[in-house]
């Protein structure tokens, strides 16, 4: 009837993701995020953090404060929440490899505040298996991470009971090339091995087993493809329903709830015409939110101009605005689900749930996620299922607007003055940050009248000693974690003892074992760029078999590796003999690579922002060896090796590294592969003084 009033449902928590430069610049935003509607906070932090290092590590060059909030210690948490009270706030934290230590540090500064403890809420991340396939920030190997996420769990379950202490995350699954089965089935298999581990470390009674299980959380990702992954959101929660109660016999159908929050798909946000991602974001967004019995908890979109930098402010506030439009001005909240009864949708959610068991099925043949995430197969299955994606939209049958058709566009006014339509960090925060972490370490050291004993160990070093104890044996971690916290233990501090007892871990790349999925088939545009490398190794001199050698390195902790996987697997198909050792790696470690590999080209990937500090020093590295990059201000070197650089970086910064020496500059409007191995090749030719080939358009 016209004017009835219908009861609205609530709407889902609204978050942005934030967190930049200082913990009190990430402060002043969370206030003003908050003040604007937000009714929860996802904190982002830098990588430096999010990897266990301090800020004044060699690795964190260049990185400290870019893509998130650096956090050292409990001094920075203070401020990163003061006047944010933690008993009434949600806070989401995206950590994972040091998710342990950086809950203490929050529980530590809740207690200062006086908060009940078992009265926070809020949720970590705390999923390592999708930092061994897509995200790059592990530390530990396989056994000791799934301890430290296992003893979290139960101190969680114990002593903080309303926080979600495991995001099980499939977002990254996507943005690394996962298919919706891949990313269900993924999820849910290391969901198992999470519960299995729990279950099996005795921390927890069996009458509280639903409790666990309650508390088990979801981050996803959905596509633009909104029918698909509507419905794969319905397969998700069919599935969870069914291995909570059949395999962990969980009776209670409130406990057996897929729970899960989303942030809508990046990777599919483009640099051309970047005023579509709008339409893009909402369409997205509709995916989790349009279905009442599949709906998210939570949500958080991207801003516009995430294929451009990092957003500012006012890009975060008008997503916020978009969820909040949909939430308060449309009708969506005052109906029941609007895919009840579909065939359609049955149809497809029967398909996925039938298609993603069968994988999980695989999966616990092979030894569970774990075992699958050591023996690279759950890695090598996506970086082939990414070739797959990216070939297809070379190929054309993919299309995606503005990038693979419809190319003509207006001036836009969005980008008209593109280095200010995205937010900067200014370099100089890093060297005070990295004081300020020296100063705090003096300060906290320094010998303290009155003290009972004169010589002993500072109150840190006593804690960091008691963790590495702890370690040894099989207490749960989470205690000595916390004294660590109180004691004014450091990041870097706290992550190294643990290294020292679990060693650390390099996951497989999954290049060597992917397919090839692009045939060079006769006259296409593979077969004519690899006939281009044979003709140059042998006009270079190479002899009979020899081979043209790209390295391809991820210097700093930018642990984002899609791109660089996918120029490597390409250059290999197209006959190049590629050395590519994997994330996380010095400048130094890079050129003494390509110096004794003697490779023909530097191919660096940075999507974190540190490029203007990375790859400058590689360029004056590479000269000090004498293995020259292209001519640059310095004049051209005795033995030519071209450096390009692919990644997230702004018109003005590129310009700067092609002056500085590098001979070409790749951003994500260049999502032709193939042209891009073209390109490589004839920098190799220009660099050894030879004419260039042509290039597949």
């Amino acid at each position: 009837m016209p004017g009835e009033h219908k009861k609205r449902d609530r709407p889902w928590l609204m978050r942005t993701y934030a967190g930049h430069s200082t913990a009190e610049a990430s402060n002043e935003l969370y206030r003003r995020n908050l003040a604007k509607g937000q009714t929860g906070l996802s904190v982002a932090f830098d990588l430096p953090t999010q990897t266990g290092y301090d800020p004044d590590h060699v690795l964190a060059r260049g990185e400290v404060g870019r893509v998130g909030v650096p956090v050292s210690h409990v001094g920075d948490m203070r401020r990163l929440f003061q006047d944010i009270p933690l008993d009434r706030t949600n806070t989401s934290m995206t950590i994972n490899a040091t998710a342990m230590w950086l809950l203490a540090l929050y529980q530590v500064v809740a207690e200062e505040q006086g908060a009940d403890v078992a009265a926070l809420q809020g949720t970590t991340q705390n999923d390592i298996v999708k930092e061994y396939l897509s995200r790059g920030t592990h530390v530990f190997p396989p056994g000791p991470s799934l301890r430290l996420t296992t003893d979290m769990i139960a101190y969680t379950v114990n002593r903080i009971p309303k926080w979600n202490p495991i995001n099980i995350c499939s977002y990254h699954l996507q943005e690394a090339g996962a298919t919706p089965v891949q990313e269900i089935a993924y999820a849910m298999s290391t969901a198992i091995a999470v519960l299995d581990s729990v279950f099996a470390s005795g921390q927890v009674p069996e009458d509280r087993k639903g409790d666990v299980v309650g508390r088990i959380s979801f981050f996803v990702n959905a596509g633009v493809r909104f029918v698909e992954e509507m419905c794969k959101m319905r397969a998700f929660g069919r599935i969870w329903d069914q291995v909570t109660r059949e395999r962990y016999g969980i009776g209670d159908p409130r406990q057996r709830r897929f729970r899960y929050g989303v942030q809508v798909n990046s990777l599919g946000l483009t640099e051309a015409q970047p005023e579509n991602n709008v339409q893009r974001i909402v369409l997205e967004m509709l995916a989790v939110t349009l279905s009442k019995d599949a709906r998210a908890r939570a949500v958080q979109l991207p801003a516009w101009n995430e294929a451009l930098g990092l957003p500012r402010p006012w890009d975060q506030q008008w997503s916020l605005r978009v969820q909040q439009v949909l939430a308060h001005e449309s009708d969506l909240l005052e109906y029941d689900d609007l895919f009840a009864g579909s065939h359609v949708v049955e149809e497809k959610v029967a398909s996925l749930t039938a298609e993603a068991l069968a994988e999980i099925e695989h999966i616990e043949r092979l030894g569970g996620a774990m075992a699958a995430v050591e023996s690279g197969y759950l890695k090598s299955q996506l970086v082939a299922s990414h070739a797959e994606r990216r070939a297809r939209i070379e190929s054309g049958e993919q299309k995606i607007v503005g990038v693979n058709c419809y190319e003509g566009t207006e001036p836009s006014p969005l980008t008209a003055d593109l280095d200010t339509a995205i937010m900067t960090v200014d370099p100089a925060n890093e060297a005070s940050v990295a004081q300020a972490v020296r100063d705090w370490r003096t300060a906290r050291d320094a010998p303290h009248a009155g003290a009972d004993t004169p010589h002993a160990d500072p109150p840190a070093a006593e804690a960091l000693r008691l963790l590495k104890e702890a370690a040894g044996g099989d207490a749960n971690l989470m205690e000595a974690t916390l004294e660590c916290a109180r004691a004014g233990v450091t990041t870097g501090e706290w992550a190294e003892a643990l290294r020292e007892v679990f060693g650390e871990f390099r996951a497989p790349t999954g290049v060597s074992s992917a397919p090839v999925a692009v045939a060079p088939e006769h006259g296409s545009d593979l077969a004519r760029v690899r006939a281009d490398v044979e003709r140059t190794a042998a006009e270079l001199g190479l002899g009979t078999g020899g081979r043209l050698r790209l390295l391809v390195g991820k210097p700093g902790l930018d642990g984002h590796s899609n791109g660089a996987e996918q120029i490597a697997v390409r250059a290999r198909d197209a006959g190049f003999e590629v050395v590519y050792q994997g994330i996380r790696l010095t400048p130094e470690q890079i050129v003494s690579a390509a110096v004794a590999e003697d490779v023909h080209c530097v191919g660096l990937s940075i999507l974190s922002g540190s490029h203007a500090q990375l790859v400058p020093d590689v360029l004056e590295r590479l000269r000090a060896a004498g293995a020259e990059a292209s001519p640059g201000p310095s004049g051209p070197g005795d033995t030519p090796i071209p450096v390009i650089v692919g990644g997230i970086i702004p018109s003005a910064d590129a310009e700067a590294l092609r002056t500085a020496g590098v001979a070409a500059v790749f951003t994500p409007k260049d999502f032709g592969i193939t042209e891009i191995i073209g390109r490589i090749v004839n920098e190799i030719r220009t660099a050894n003084k030879l004419d260039p080939l042509e290039v597949p358009a």
